[in-house]
């Protein structure tokens, strides 16, 4: 069943895909980082909605085991030219892992997935994770869901919402950071930051 909010969303990334890709970003290098550091040498991680894939780039040359994937084919070819590698095209709503990764990075992709959605979403992932893996998300904070200038989709949730969509998925060890920012469309953004723990 097409989904019209995610539909329009891909639609822009379809558009601009090579534009969104090559852009000059700020790069998330401490949450990065902090991520990075809580996995094994060699952990299996699954960079969600990679984009362009320059944080897959930044994993795969500290030796973690990368799985990159994306809900537009478009920015997936962008990202295996980046990395070198096959990046896989999926919607959130289609992920059946189970069991196969230490570590998932969702840097700027889950805050698409309509609010309605979200908990079975989050709960996909959580199931994709071994026990006790690690999650890293993050969301433009809000109160309603909407769309931005360009059209994209955005669920626009506020912490306690988002503390409460994790709890019903599954979810433990729920932390949540708020930090001033922007994004691709230039606004300024409050941004919340979640890190999560899958069933130990």
């Amino acid at each position: 069943m097409a989904n019209p909010p995610l539909d329009d969303t891909l639609a822009f990334y379809r558009d601009n895909a090579t534009t969104y890709a090559s852009r000059e970003r700020l790069a998330p290098t401490a949450r990065l980082a902090a991520f990075m550091r809580k996995l094994a040498p060699g952990a299996a991680v699954l960079d969600l909605g990679c984009g362009g894939g320059h944080d897959s780039h930044t994993m795969l040359e500290r030796g973690l085991d990368v799985t990159a994937c994306d809900g537009s084919k478009e920015l997936a070819l962008e990202a295996e030219a980046r990395i070198g590698r096959k990046v896989e095209v999926i919607r959130f709503q289609e992920i059946d892992w189970q069991d196969r990764f230490d570590g998932i990075w969702a840097e700027a992709s889950l805050l698409h997935v309509p609010r309605a959605e979200l908990a079975d979403v989050l709960a996909r992932i959580r199931h994709a994770l071994r026990p006790g893996g690690l999650l890293q998300a993050s969301f433009k904070a809000g109160e309603m869901e909407g769309y931005d200038r360009f059209g994209r989709y955005y669920n626009y949730p506020s912490a306690a919402w988002l503390s409460a969509c994790f709890g019903q998925a599954g979810w433990s060890q729920i932390q949540i950071d708020e930090a001033d920012g922007g994004g691709y469309d230039g606004e300024p953004t409050r941004w919340l930051h979640v890190t999560a723990t899958g069933m130990a």
